[in-house]
């Protein structure tokens, strides 16, 4: 990656590398994406998402102590960073310190409780903690007993022997080694370690085979050891996760016990039913499985109600996220009402109840309700409403462009344009490129219909440039093909003002009141070819007849936003 002289440093740009370690991590090739992130982090010290990608390449290596240290360097600016804590909880994770990968579970979910894998990291963790060393439930401690158990173990200790200073430092490792080995159940073993148990059997075999007093049979002990000792750490972590190939048996005994439902939530604890539901519910709606989701979102509804506060401290938040997936659910079968109907729901009971996460999240849904039904006034009234609870550039960036791409619809192109820049601004601040292509195609579109091709034509090639950075070959086709209309415009000097609805401005209303401290909804997923519902999806809006230049950039580069929980 470097050409020539060393000396003379990198020869692209930290984008370029950043794009080239991105692609080769998606293909597998971890060791040479760790030397472009290494050549990007160069040329951009810090970079707390390069360091956070980094940290995942060392991950998938197994090389967990520089996992680790990145992690905590993308931390070193901001603690808050949530994809930072992630990662450091999964290098601590697999490291085997359970507890402290717990701790970062939940600063992570409390940082962005909509977000799955922190749910399912605390889960997993527990899960793990509890492996080790028993569930809590189950240990009890009493002062009542025989203690001669540490008598004994304190007399092991003081008749520990020496070691022998008379035998070849090659037998005494290799006798270390034997007894330092831990003696499992080979049926275990051979389950816990799949298709490695055959590699343990052969370096078993050749360690027994080989003469440690020769050079090479030094040598050859001495690495077969290593891989023994490996295998054998590895057995142990995975005995603690208790992987699903170690669960076959677990398995078997759930499937008969899920024959009644009523049954198998008896034999769980309400706590853990509701994170095992929801767990469920999200994989259901993920997997584009709605009608399951919806199901499985009402029973649990159903059970949760019967469940009193005392064991349900929280019952009331958990209510309306359930109202909160019913409708999203809702949402996506085409249902509208029921969906309006849902979200409505969740956001009395976060007014009622004084839960601001539940009342942010119902004016956020309740907007793409409205913006799938084409109202659009409405839903630029609900999502206005939203702006205050922002607590983030990133949220308040996904606002502004919801907004403006309403505005767009209604042909409102000022307003839209205006409030495609703040989103732009914003999304800057967040360090979001795939929000800054989103918001630059909004400006530029707007621009188009204004009849200012020139401001248009620069705002294009500025999406072109941030396609091409992201790997988005769908956009950067389409946005080509928006450039060539532009400049066949221009050519033919056809260029034309477009006069503003009535009733349009120069500035947008009600968005002074706009907060970007922290964002609690699921912004991250948005994929960079995401549209929001707000402006596009409705096929059967009577105003879509506006935008056709618009959706030469739009049809190939955007998708639903996904519904937050």
């Amino acid at each position: 990656m470097y050409d020539g002289d060393e000396s003379e440093g990198p020869k692209g740009t930290f984008e370029i590398y950043k794009a080239e370690a991105d692609s080769l991590f998606k293909q597998g090739e971890y060791k040479k994406s760790i030397d472009s992130y290494t050549i990007a982090l160069e040329l951009q010290p810090g970079d707390k998402n390069t360091l956070v990608c980094r940290s995942k390449c060392y991950l998938q290596l197994g090389d967990t102590e520089n996992a680790l240290a990145d992690s905590e360097s993308s931390l070193a600016e901001d603690k808050t960073f949530h994809k930072g804590v992630y990662q450091k909880a999964q290098a601590l994770y697999y490291q085997g310190d359970f507890e402290l990968a717990l701790v970062f579970y939940h600063r992570g979910h409390k940082l962005r409780p909509e977000l799955q894998e922190f749910r399912l990291g605390i889960q997993k963790a527990q899960e793990a903690i509890d492996n080790s060393v028993g569930a809590p439930e189950k240990v009890k401690l009493t002062t009542e007993g025989d203690l001669s158990f540490f008598a004994k173990q304190d007399e092991k200790k003081i008749k520990k022997p020496a070691y022998n200073t008379y035998g070849r430092p090659g037998m005494q490792t290799q006798k270390k080694l034997e007894v330092s080995r831990p003696a499992g159940n080979e049926k275990t073993i051979k389950q816990l370690l799949g298709e490695l148990y055959g590699d343990r059997q052969y370096l078993e075999k050749l360690l027994k085979e080989t003469d440690p007093n020769t050079p090479v049979g030094k040598t050859i002990s001495g690495l077969v050891s290593q891989g023994l000792n490996y295998l054998d750490t590895r057995t142990d972590f995975w005995r603690q996760q208790k992987p699903m190939y170690a669960r076959k048996h677990e398995k078997q005994m759930m499937k008969r016990e899920n024959r009644s439902e009523g049954s198998n939530t008896a034999k769980l604890s309400p706590n853990d039913y509701i994170i095992r539901e929801l767990e469920r519910i999200d994989q259901a709606q993920v997997e584009g499985k709605y009608s399951e989701s919806l199901k499985r979102a009402q029973r649990c509804l159903n059970t949760v109600n019967g469940f009193t506060e005392d064991i349900v401290p929280n019952k009331m938040e958990v209510i309306a996220n359930l109202h909160s997936c019913i409708g999203n659910a809702h949402l996506e079968l085409g249902s509208y009402d029921k969906a309006q109907e849902q979200h409505q729901i969740d956001y009395n009971l976060g007014e009622e109840h004084d839960m601001e996460e539940a009342c942010s999240r119902g004016l956020d849904n309740l907007g793409r309700v409205y913006a799938r039904k084409g109202d659009y006034s409405q839903a630029i009234t609900v999502w206005e409403k939203k702006l205050p609870l922002s607590k983030s550039a990133l949220e308040s960036t996904w606002l502004y462009h919801e907004i403006g791409r309403c505005y767009l619809e209604m042909g409102k192109y000022q307003t839209a344009k205006e409030h495609g820049e703040k989103s732009l601004t914003l999304a800057e601040e967040a360090g979001e490129p795939q929000w800054q292509l989103q918001a630059s195609v909004l400006v530029a579109q707007s621009e188009l219909k204004l009849g200012d091709l020139s401001a248009a034509l620069s705002s294009f090639e500025l999406s072109l440039d941030l396609a091409r950075t992201q790997g988005d070959t769908s956009a950067e086709s389409a946005i080509k093909k928006a450039i060539d209309d532009v400049n066949n415009k221009i050519a033919k000097g056809s260029s034309t003002s477009v006069k503003p609805a009535e009733g349009e401005t120069n500035t947008s209303n009600n968005n002074n009141a706009a907060s970007p401290t922290n964002n609690k909804d699921n912004k991250d997923n948005a994929s960079v070819k995401s549209k929001p519902a707000s402006a596009t999806e409705q096929k059967e809006s009577p105003k879509s007849a506006k935008a056709d230049e618009d959706n030469e950039v739009n049809k190939s580069q955007e998708q639903e936003k996904e519904g937050t929980t």
